[in-house]
């Protein structure tokens, strides 16, 4: 029979067992707590779905110089283009959730994903992070058509339905979705014809072979103010500083129109959301700095404050939107 004692130190020795193998199950979990913890602890990669120099890859590098600065690692720009944004999504939103590898989503990203059969959920797949910012289309017209008012256009392609056509930058673009929302809008029938880019589209509205085009401020504004092209309307529920005399579309008759360009920030699916929350932060305080909020205005847009919560549902909203109107117009890439 064993003594009190004895019986004492075999309780005392299981107990000990059970607490150090306890400990021991702890570790890793530890310490991958203060690896998120650390986060980031290396450089952050941001894909964009289009090649260097256009509208996206400018907002991601001017954001991705700002982030190095608040976060203390690099963060560095890749461009893969192809597919109209879908390949370089496909990239980012395949790769780990681990806060690494983020996406530069824009406006066509919603409109994709009800034009193409995506290897991802657009919406089910994705770690919301931050919108950056957003700008309008600025509604032009060919200088010697006389169309002198978004009201005029209107009229005209009302008295002589099919003859007007308006550029895009080619079948599925947002530049042919917003154009045909608009034409809905006001219960006009005017022809499309699609370019293969945003060039060739504004030099033939600017030569007169089309008569109408939905364009961004980058590409647009200069032509306006030379006198190449009538601005006639902008699609913001504001007036674009850069031409105070062109109003907006809810101003000329359509109270209920407004279209955004917008570019944000999404990451793969299960990124932890003390991660998310830092990212966030660094971009709202990004964006909060003059010098930023100037590189923006330069390119006509406006810096969003938005949280994940509300740029998530901007993109649920924004997918359903155009959804309809793409089913409703018959919309396809051919």
């Amino acid at each position: 029979m064993k003594s009190p004692l004895s019986a004492q130190n075999s309780v005392f020795t299981r107990v000990t067992a059970c607490l150090v193998a306890f400990s021991m199950l702890c570790i890793p979990a530890l310490g991958l707590a203060q690896n998120t913890d650390n986060y980031p602890s290396k450089p952050i990669k941001i894909v964009v779905g289009f090649a260097p120099g256009g509208g996206s890859d400018f907002i991601a590098r001017i954001v991705a110089q700002k982030l190095t600065q608040k976060l203390g690692q690099t963060v560095f720009v890749e461009n893969r283009p192809g597919a109209g944004g879908n390949l370089g999504a496909e990239v980012a939103l395949k790769s780990p959730g681990d806060g690494y590898t983020l996406f530069l989503a824009a406006t066509s990203y919603t409109v994709n994903a009800n034009l193409y059969k995506l290897p991802f959920d657009p919406i089910k797949d994705i770690t919301p992070i931050a919108r950056l910012a957003s700008g309008p289309f600025v509604i032009a017209a060919n200088p010697t058509t006389n169309i002198q008012s978004l009201a005029a256009f209107v009229d005209l392609a009302k008295k002589e339905p099919g003859k007007l056509s308006y550029a895009s930058a080619g079948n599925g673009s947002i530049t042919h979705v917003a154009t045909e929302y608009f034409l809905t809008t006001a219960k006009i029938d005017v022809l499309h014809v699609p370019y293969k880019g945003t060039s060739p589209a504004l030099t033939d509205t600017m030569s007169g072979q089309v008569q109408i085009i939905f364009g961004t401020v980058a590409s647009t504004v200069p032509h306006v103010k030379s006198g190449k092209l009538k601005g006639l309307a902008v699609t913001t529920a504001k007036r674009l500083a850069a031409l105070p005399d062109v109003p907006t579309v809810m101003e000329s008759g359509y109270p209920d129109f407004e279209v955004s360009v917008w570019h944000g920030l999404i990451g793969p699916k299960g990124i932890a959301p003390h991660i998310v929350d830092k990212l966030n932060l660094a971009v709202r305080e990004s964006l909060s700095d003059p010098s930023m909020v100037e590189q923006l205005a330069s390119d006509g847009l406006t810096p969003n404050a938005d949280t994940p919560a509300e740029f998530g549902q901007l993109i649920e909203s924004e997918t359903a939107r155009w959804g309809k109107l793409v089913k409703s117009r018959n919309i396809t890439l051919k």
